[in-house]
């Protein structure tokens, strides 16, 4: 009697441990989104990438954790972030630009939405083999440097003079003035960079241009992402046209973008974030580049700063704000 007891007490005992262990929860992997802005700022985006993400079956707080960070526009806490989100052992981080999450690892894959040369700042070793912790998808900004000066001489004539607003502490940023410059040499143009190092520096670098200057060319970074809202009154009170890279920042006020839709950028890094979590490796994920551009136009603020566009330019935009 005492041995039959005894071990139904020991099989009890095993039962409850397995049940225990049954109960407690699958510790979830977790995809460290690091945000340079503001969650306001990035609605769209975020937006983007985690729908796309359940349609993958990644639900948050379900099958993944995503944990976010905010930047708020600055470069220091933008590379902190990247070593808070390694150091809670994030399996995948996401971000833009590449450089603060190249300085935070080396080993945990990052995926970035947005390269605008990833090939040119070193961030990998080609587009088809990365050869490191890095992929994601490259805008080629410097590839287009030349088709936005073209839609700029088409949108003003009588252009002759151009001002470029530059983060010049951002690699990717004087890669594209140097393409800037060299594209705007076969269409006649005179360029000046205006460089700015942090968010006050924007409103004395607008006002020292040229009063010749008859439109700002300005290349996308953290630091003129955050500003663009200021950016674009500043060039609203000064009537000057601006071109960018992003429809975000023409929504913004700015007056014309030509470039790559970004939400449709984040939802692909929402499919290399699945690859890389079912057991993909990074340096086997070939870097992607955009194949459709948008031509977008703010007619409200051509309005604003007296400028009349022609109908047949007007035609060639995808996208008129009115």
């Amino acid at each position: 009697m005492r041995r039959r007891e005894f071990l139904a007490g020991i099989g009890g005992i095993a039962a409850s441990s397995i049940a225990a262990r049954a109960q407690q929860p699958t510790r979830l992997p977790i995809v460290g989104f690091m945000g340079a802005a503001t969650p306001s700022a990035w609605t769209p985006w975020t937006t983007a990438f985690v729908r796309r993400l359940d349609e993958l079956g990644w639900v948050d707080g379900k099958t993944v954790r995503i944990e976010y960070r905010w930047a708020a526009g600055s470069e220091e806490r933008y590379a902190e972030i990247g070593a808070e989100l390694v150091n809670l052992d994030a399996k995948v981080l996401v971000t833009v630009g590449g450089d603060a999450a190249r300085k935070a690892t080396s080993k945990t894959p990052v995926v970035v939405a947005l390269m605008s040369d990833p090939v040119g700042t070193g961030l990998v070793s080609s587009l088809a083999r990365p050869g490191g912790n890095i992929t994601g998808m490259s805008i080629q900004s410097t590839d287009l440097a030349g088709k936005r000066i073209e839609l700029l001489k088409e949108a003003i004539p009588a252009i002759r003079n151009l001002g470029i607003l530059a983060y010049v502490d951002y690699a990717g940023t004087m890669l594209d003035v140097g393409a800037i410059h060299a594209a705007s040499k076969s269409f006649g143009l005179e360029v000046v960079t205006v460089p700015i190092h942090r968010a006050s520096d924007i409103e004395p670098a607008l006002a020292s241009l040229d009063p010749q200057t008859q439109a700002i060319y300005v290349p996308p970074n953290l630091l003129v992402n955050t500003n663009r809202v200021l950016i674009n009154e500043l060039a609203q009170r000064k009537r000057l046209p601006t071109m960018y890279g992003f429809r975000e920042y023409v929504d913004s006020g700015g007056l014309t973008s030509y470039g790559p839709n970004t939400p449709y950028l984040f939802r692909r890094a929402a499919d290399y974030v699945d690859k890389i979590l079912r057991g993909a490796k990074p340096n086997d994920l070939p870097v992607e580049q955009p194949t459709k551009f948008d031509l977008i136009v703010n007619l409200k603020v051509a309005k604003l700063i007296g400028l009349e566009l022609s109908p047949s330019f007007l035609a060639r935009a995808d996208g008129v704000i009115e």
